[in-house]
């Protein structure tokens, strides 16, 4: 059926989505306007807060100095850039370098990956949410499972395989240092949040954003908060990742994270505000901008969550943060319902902490 804007939404979803070439595709073919499905008719672009910037901190502070850092910014903020990390640069740079190869691969390799199931543990397409979201946004996704099952090595593309592997074994050495100082912020000990297998579940998306040729007419990635625990970001010298930022009451704003030669990007997600530390630490909103420059936008992101994943496994404020003067703020679930609420709505939804909310 004809919508009111005169064409066929969901005929023209299919399309796009059948082309097997996702934005990506829509670029090389030469379009110089964005196809109606990719419009946000709410979009409002703003100019971002040109004096304030996320934190960084220096993991190579004295680890007394550098917990009550990341303490103050998971508070305050829900996202801060890390520095001395122990990653080399080039390594962060053949991660980038691989990822923007494989997006960039000839239309026809591209596509033989192209696939909306996960099954052994890899898809690459477009948009998540494409036929649950109100608008498309305009980016292309590789998407690879790292744990608690790897996912089956030959089903990672060829071009980009070795080095998210690689990949995979640093950020996961990252994930366990800064689950410690975050852990110990909260008062409690550094391996908690390992022996919660929060180290262990470990989703990979490799984030490709073309040139647009109308940025202020819709979005790289809409406003949303990450439905994990912790997320470890790799980006590019293009920038667009924006935060918001709550001002006087009703008010808000966005603020760029500006990339920093090797520095990492960190952010509270949803599980750890609200299954881990009971609202004390926050998982914010944060969009992508559309892609407004000439190269493409490249960012690997890097979601931790509980390994342990059955329905008996239930998760919630931990006992330690609960007391007569801060109960819990949640109740308890398992992964499986919390994942389930997550993909049964639209990406750019906030209403995924409300639902557990006590």
């Amino acid at each position: 059926m004809a919508t009111a804007e005169g064409y066929d939404r969901l005929a023209v979803l299919k399309e796009f989505d059948e082309s097997k070439t996702g934005v990506r595709g829509l670029v090389e073919s030469g379009v110089t306007t964005i196809p109606p499905i990719f419009r946000h008719p709410d979009l409002h672009p703003s100019d971002a807060s040109p004096d304030l910037s996320i934190p960084t901190i220096d993991l190579s502070l004295p680890r007394p100095l550098a917990v009550d850092l990341i303490r103050a910014a998971s508070r305050d903020w829900g996202f801060f850039q890390i520095t001395n990390h122990g990653v080399p640069l080039p390594v962060l740079d053949r991660t980038i370098s691989a990822v923007r190869s494989f997006h960039e691969l000839p239309p026809a390799e591209r596509s033989k990956h192209y696939s909306r199931s996960t099954d052994g543990g890899v898809s690459y397409s477009s948009n998540v949410d494409l036929y649950r979201s109100s608008a498309a946004s305009w980016r292309d996704t590789i998407q690879v499972m790292m744990g608690p099952a790897r996912a089956e090595p030959d089903r990672i593309p060829a071009v980009c395989r070795a080095e998210l592997v690689a990949w995979d074994e640093h950020v996961t050495g990252v994930g366990r240092a800064l689950m410690g100082m975050m852990a110990e912020g909260l008062g409690l000990g550094p391996g908690r949040l390992e022996e919660m297998t929060c180290l262990e579940g470990r989703t990979m998306v490799c984030h490709y954003y073309p040139p647009c040729p109308e940025p202020d007419l819709t979005v790289g990635i809409a406003d949303h908060t990450d439905p994990a625990v912790l997320t470890v970001l790799i980006q590019d010298h293009i920038g667009g990742l924006q935060v918001k930022r709550k001002g006087e009451p009703g008010e808000a704003y966005w603020v760029d994270v500006k990339p920093l030669p090797g520095a990492l990007v960190i952010n509270v997600g949803d599980l750890l505000q609200q299954m881990i530390s009971n609202d004390e630490y926050n998982s914010v909103e944060h969009r992508v901008v559309a892609n407004s420059h000439q190269e493409a936008r490249v960012s690997i992101g890097v979601f931790f969550n509980p390994g342990k994943r059955g329905e008996s496994d239930f998760y919630g404020p931990l006992q330690e943060l609960v007391s007569p003067e801060k109960p819990a703020c949640y109740r308890n679930f398992t992964i499986s319902e919390f994942m389930g609420t997550f993909f049964s709505k639209q990406l750019a939804s906030k209403s995924l902490i409300d639902h557990f909310k006590l």
